[in-house]
């Protein structure tokens, strides 16, 4: 067992597993009550504040919050998270309006103000982040500037939007993007390997994927938070559909409803990466090699890290590799848990009909949780009188390409997006294999 701190600084433990509280808060129907309508920051701060116990004080984690979300460019306001009722009992979450259009905004702003506590006064770190697509330049702009971290960012060169790429490649300062000849599971596995690797310990890396337990943390706020808003009778239970690669952001809404938010089910859509979708019907899990290139690519993962924390808190243990040791309790799993894959085809085509029906401009990711909530609720009636909310993961600027063929037009611009091209590009090309990447690390200053 290690204290939060440690887990933070360590990124993944030293036999290459993940880290997992060892105890959730509960937060009971009052407290729910409480938060109905609330602002962002007053449920962070009640959901965040018992993890953090013993570590920041909580007058230190509010000013931390308020830096985080209140005092960044793209959220001066504070968090915008608007949820557009696009039909009965049917809501549409933008998380796209962060300073990178991406979901991951919200904990990667976080994590950047509360890392630097984890390390004496003078440290230096290394964060590797590999990433689909949104991660990266979520990171990295966190990040930037921050004095005493440089941040590698490792992105498969043919799998990323043209937008992305252009995020990634000119975040600069202390942040250096490497475009590597491969998937993102081969960044995955080059970041995985170096951080058991003995002869880089003096590099002091860290992680903040979502194997990085601070990156998962602060994805439980956003479903407490949706379902203040949405919900008129505290205690109806929500379903909610999230696009998935990696796991991490569906997993904030498992650890969620394990701290008390009563959701019904937890809709997981992916594209032909289906390795989870086919486990939670099988019972087999058997890791996507090499991942498929799909239009939803921050979905390209063949092998979820967070599969293995979702088995855990069932009983289960995954190995980093994907070996199954143990089989979690796969009925239970299946009673809150759904997988759904997509084709592009099919993505296309949600795309088209929720703008001919709802007048919503969806990227392909915001697209494949529509179709998996729709595939759900025709298969299980049941759930058709529940409140359901998907969540649209990045703005549609970022696949204006895609967008625009779908559509027959471009989406509107997105202006947080506009600055990347008034910064310097900053990137390496590396090959696929860790010899490149130990060398890299060795001998290059960020």
């Amino acid at each position: 067992m290690v204290t939060l701190p440690e887990a933070l600084r360590l990124g993944q433990a030293p036999d290459g597993g993940l880290y997992m509280p060892d105890s959730l808060p509960f937060f009971s129907g009052q407290m729910l009550a409480k938060w109905h309508q609330a602002d962002y920051l007053t449920i962070a701060e009640g959901v965040l504040a018992p993890f953090f116990e013993g570590f920041l004080e909580l007058s230190l984690l509010r000013t931390l919050l308020q830096k985080a979300y209140s005092q960044t460019p793209g959220w001066e306001e504070g968090v915008e998270l608007p949820l557009e009722n696009y039909a009965p009992q049917r809501y549409l979450a933008r998380l796209d309006r962060g300073p990178t259009a991406s979901f991951k905004d919200f904990a990667a702003r976080l994590l950047a103000q509360v890392l630097p506590y984890c390390y004496p006064s003078g440290y230096s770190l290394t964060i590797l982040v590999a990433t689909s697509g949104d991660t990266g330049s979520a990171v990295g702009e966190a990040f930037r500037g921050i004095a005493g971290v440089r941040v590698l960012i490792l992105y498969p060169e043919a799998e990323v939007s043209p937008i992305q790429q252009k995020q990634l490649d000119h975040i600069g300062q202390n942040v250096r993007a490497l475009r590597i000849s491969g998937k993102f599971d081969d960044c995955q596995q080059l970041v995985k390997t170096a951080f058991l690797d003995p002869d880089l310990q003096h590099l002091s890396l860290t992680s903040a994927n979502s194997i990085s337990i601070g990156r998962v943390l602060p994805q439980i706020v956003y479903y407490f938070y949706m379902y203040a808003q949405v919900v008129q009778v505290p205690g109806e239970e929500v379903i909610f559909a999230v696009p998935s690669g990696n796991l991490g952001n569906s997993l904030g809404a498992e650890l969620a409803r394990r701290m008390g938010l009563p959701v019904r089910k937890i809709i997981i859509g992916t594209n032909l990466n289906q390795a989870f979708p086919i486990f939670l019907a099988t019972g087999a899990y058997h890791k996507i090699q090499p991942s498929l290139p799909c239009l939803s690519n921050a979905m390209n993962v063949g092998h979820p890290s967070n599969a293995a924390r979702y088995l855990d808190l069932y009983g289960g243990i995954l190995d980093k590799e994907g070996v199954l040791y143990q089989m979690p309790d796969l009925p239970q799993m299946q009673q809150y848990l759904a997988g759904y894959a997509f084709e592009d085809a099919a993505t296309e085509a949600t795309m088209r009909r929720f703008y001919q029906e709802h007048q919503l401009i969806l990227e392909p990711h915001g697209a494949v949780g529509c179709l998996a909530l729709e595939k759900h609720l025709a298969k299980y009636s049941e759930d058709l009188p529940f409140p359901a909310i998907v969540l649209e993961t990045a703005h549609p600027a970022k696949f204006a390409q895609i967008v625009e063929r779908v559509l027959g037009f471009a989406p509107p611009a997105c202006p947080v997006l506009e600055k990347v091209n008034q910064r310097p590009a900053q990137v390496q090309a590396l090959a696929a294999n860790y010899p490149a990447f130990k060398d890299f690390l060795m001998t290059q200053d960020a």
